[in-house]
């Protein structure tokens, strides 16, 4: 019978083997390397080179912590990316600009600020329209990228089965059809009419500009991906109907990226999953079997975390991934106590769930990372969240209360059966251990004398089994 999950994990071994976070860390880039051309009207696309970088910020709002917290989260995906940040301007507006995201005095300011840094890429904190990424890029001189494209990335970097890649390449290509653009008016134009250099009859184009070919070609390799996921799709669905077929109760661990979602389902299971003090270091969600102290099965699961203004086509593609939510029972939504912001991190998450269509699926708050957090932070986050747990996944503080509250809000049986069950009848036993709750057990001359509850599939079974209660 499979270990009960409520056994502390040895201290030393509690995230199991970490030989993914050993191979990560491995791998260093190699200065001087690089065969890729200078010139950049010799090439259509440019790989996305992330550096030297000068991150570049609107605010909107009226607290001014605010727009420090995003800056400073934009330069933690930025090294996460594997960049080095010089320097992070700011401007106050009231909207972004139409045409340049920031205001042309504070494009003349980024551009002296690249000039004497010596930076090769701009990141501005927002989505940009394809417009305003080109006359920002033509005006700063150097590459230009806005934050979806980084966080693109970063799940790029990070994604190992086949399924994350082809979730990451499927967002990517999404993102880029609406943004091609040639470098070098050759690669868009089409000869025709009275063309330049003698170059009109005989010398028209066949009828599609480069760009028009790319759009085609990533548009067909869309749908080879999209088929791809559908075939993936139908084993996790499989695996799905296999747990709800048995009537598993399951868990989803959500919440925001690197709140430590995959260090608690490793101190919970013993899972070994890769843990590692990065943004979006898990992508590819992992589940795991496990037992409370009754002997219930019931499944957790590890998914991807979430972050603000999460890139709309990444919530698309990884729809799939992010069902797991969508289907649980239970929602351990783990908070980060040691970030500035809890409660922004609390309000990001629930608004993906309720975009993926998990609003409704019951959410216990798990507060993590308690034993790095400020004493008056925990205080206010006690105060808003009284029902919340509070716990360390890294010492084990707390764990008990967790393992105790996820025991109690697991859904249970819902028929109360009384049955004499042959001794020969014992896969009756082990599926009431394993699916259902004994309320009593006695073993007499004639086979074992259970009241349990158990699931209606079981319960049919046990029917001819079945003694009155009084019995």
């Amino acid at each position: 019978m499979t270990e009960p999950f409520y056994e502390e994990p040895d201290p030393e071994e509690v995230d199991g083997d970490q030989q993914d976070l050993a191979d990560r860390l491995s791998l260093r880039r190699v200065a001087g390397m690089s065969t890729q051309l200078a010139d950049i009207s010799e090439v259509e696309y440019r790989e996305l080179q992330l550096e030297r970088v000068v991150l570049v910020g609107v605010w909107t709002g009226s607290s001014d912590h605010d727009i420090d917290y995003a800056m400073a989260e934009l330069k933690l995906l930025a090294e996460t990316a594997g960049s080095e940040v010089l320097e992070g301007l700011v401007q106050k507006r009231k909207a972004p600009d139409p045409a340049t995201f920031i205001g042309r005095g504070k494009v003349d300011e980024v551009r002296q600020v690249v000039i004497a840094t010596g930076a090769d890429t701009v990141i501005c904190d927002g989505e940009l329209e394809p417009a305003q990424l080109r006359n920002l890029e033509d005006k700063v001189g150097v590459k230009v990228i806005d934050r979806t494209a980084l966080i693109l990335d970063i799940f790029a970097q990070h994604a190992k089965s086949s399924e994350g890649k082809a979730q990451v390449e499927m967002a990517q290509l999404q993102y880029l059809r609406q943004r091609l653009r040639g470098w070098g008016g050759n690669l868009s134009r089409q000869a025709g009419g009275r063309a330049a250099a003698g170059a009109g009859i005989g010398g028209r184009g066949p009828g599609e500009t480069k760009i028009e070919t790319d759009r085609r070609r990533i548009k067909t390799r869309i749908a080879i991906l999209r088929r791809r996921l559908r075939d993936l799709d139908s084993v996790r669905d499989t695996k799905r109907s296999q747990r709800s077929r048995n009537q598993v109760p399951s868990a989803a661990i959500v919440g925001y990226t690197n709140a430590g979602k995959s260090s608690l389902l490793n101190r919970l299971t013993g899972a070994g999953v890769l843990v590692e003090d990065a943004l979006f270091a898990t992508l590819d969600p992992t589940t795991r079997r496990s037992q409370t102290a009754d002997g219930r099965v019931f499944t957790l699961t590890d998914t991807v975390g979430f972050i603000r203004h999460l890139p709309h086509d990444l919530v698309e593609a990884f729809r799939s991934t992010l069902e797991e939510s969508v289907l649980a029972d239970l929602l351990l939504h783990v908070v980060d106590a040691a970030d500035p912001d809890p409660f922004g991190q609390v309000s990001a998450v629930r608004t993906v769930l309720n975009e993926i269509g998990a609003a409704e699926v019951p959410e216990q708050l798990v507060i993590n990372k308690i034993d790095a957090a400020d004493a008056d932070m925990l205080m206010a986050l006690r105060g808003r969240f009284p029902d919340a747990v509070f716990v360390s996944a890294r010492t084990g503080e707390g764990m008990d209360a967790l393992r105790a509250r996820l025991e109690e809000r697991l859904p249970r049986p819902a028929i109360e059966v009384h049955a004499l069950v042959p001794y020969d009848r014992g896969d009756l036993i082990n599926r009431i251990h394993t699916t259902g709750e004994f309320v009593s057990s006695d073993h007499t001359e004639l086979g074992t004398r259970v009241v349990a509850r158990v699931n209606a599939d079981l319960a049919g079974e046990l029917a001819r089994y079945a003694i009155d209660a009084d019995t």
